[in-house]
């Protein structure tokens, strides 16, 4: 009978508690669910370091990984840790709307073109004409061109949008925190400590003092020399001084500025206009000579030819960042088909009629000269026709050729 009375009043008191407070008796039900979730949350965000540490094998360059998978067996890529892992900046940003190679008519100009990730075109300041420091934010991934990008903040208070912010090619050994600084609107007053007016003036300017106190007289042979002495070790001093503070990379320079012998990259080819040459990854020019009262500077490409540039154009000293992109190894078919690119049929493979090389009885081409879809030779038949019987001026400017043929495999 006590027992009896005793579980009633148990149950009583569980059932008051219960009214009292909903949750007293599916709290530890309610912890439970939370410690869960917290540990599912937990899982989801760490990575499996072992698992990792097995697929990745780091070498000194180039990062390869463990063949679990023929995708990977041959898998190479450059170590950049120095590139930002998030987005980019949306303001310098557009959409790229993707057409398959197709022009406005639907027809295709621009074979094996198509599907690959959704990308995101970024704007690139190729003509720089913002002065001033400018301090590298960070270095970014930029899935429209092979070199890395450089994001840029102008320190100028009063600069906003994309005067502010700005993309530009990075130059190698360009890094978060660096500063760069554009001269295309010449040197600013005031850059060289004690040098901010020409000797000129201020010989012009004792000259006058010394006529107003009545003791000006001619120069003899011997003050005219020491006068031209002193002048010409002022101007090295100052221009030992100007180079050296803006003969840096990233900066950008008119060629006139540039010594003999300098790399430099991003050159332009108007005084007024955008960079046009040298802007791919690991790619680089070189100032060969200044023309002696003339008009142009000749610059050696990467392909070898040396062509004249007019000595006003500008461009950036240094060389193009991501030197090893071109040693790197996608490892699969998909990887490609991710950048944008779609198979590429070979001409003995296909029909008479869509190749020269299709047709016959066995995949070969026969005794035929290599050749394209369109008939044009492929492997070292010129196709330009330079001089009077090609395009009007079309070498104009070129000093010396790329090497071709004997001389490009001597060299």
């Amino acid at each position: 009978m006590l027992s009896a009375v005793r579980g009633s009043s148990s149950a009583l008191l569980r059932n008051w508690l219960s009214s009292r407070c909903p949750t007293a008796g599916t709290s530890s039900l309610l912890r439970a669910d939370t410690r869960r979730n917290y540990a599912t949350e937990i899982w989801k965000n760490t990575k499996n370091v072992e698992v990792e540490a097995a697929l990745a094998r780091t070498e000194a360059l180039y990062k390869t990984y463990k063949p679990v998978s023929p995708g990977t067996r041959h898998l190479k890529r450059p170590l950049n840790p120095h590139i930002y892992e998030g987005r980019p900046v949306r303001l310098l940003t557009i959409a790229k709307r993707k057409n398959g190679g197709r022009n406005q008519h639907g027809v295709i100009t621009v074979r094996h073109r198509g599907g690959g990730h959704r990308q995101r075109i970024r704007t690139i300041d190729f003509m720089r004409e913002e002065p001033g420091i400018h301090d590298v934010i960070r270095i970014e991934y930029d899935p429209g061109r092979s070199a890395h990008i450089a994001l840029l903040r102008n320190r100028d208070p009063m600069s906003e949008g994309t005067k502010k912010w700005s993309y530009i090619i990075a130059t190698e050994g360009l890094r978060a925190g660096d500063h760069v600084q554009s001269f295309r609107q010449g040197i600013p007053e005031g850059f060289i400590p004690g040098f901010d007016m020409s000797l000129e003036k201020k010989l012009e300017e004792t000259v006058d003092e010394a006529g107003e106190a009545g003791e000006v007289v001619k120069d003899s042979e011997a003050q005219a020399a020491a006068r031209a002495d002193a002048e010409s070790s002022a101007q090295t001093l100052a221009l030992g001084i100007l180079r050296t503070m803006t003969l840096k990379p990233g900066n950008v320079l008119p060629l006139r500025l540039i010594p003999p012998g300098t790399v430099i990259n991003n050159i332009a080819l108007s005084p007024k206009g955008r960079a046009l040459l040298v802007r791919s990854a690991g790619s680089f020019g070189q100032v060969i000579t200044h023309e002696e009262g003339g008009k142009y500077v000749h610059v050696r490409l990467q392909s070898g030819e040396v062509r004249k540039v007019l000595r006003d154009c500008c461009a950036t000293i240094g060389k193009v960042s991501n030197t090893l992109w071109k040693n790197r190894m996608l490892g699969k078919a998909g990887r490609r088909r991710w950048l944008g690119w779609r198979p590429a049929v070979r001409g003995v493979a296909m029909n008479a009629n869509d190749h020269p090389h299709g047709g016959g009885r066995g995949k070969s081409k026969s005794n035929k000269h290599p050749v394209s879809i369109w008939g044009w030779g492929t492997k070292g038949t010129r196709t330009r026709k330079p001089g009077p019987k090609g395009p009007k001026n079309s070498n104009k400017m070129v000093v010396r050729e790329r090497p071709r043929g004997k001389e490009k495999r001597s060299s």
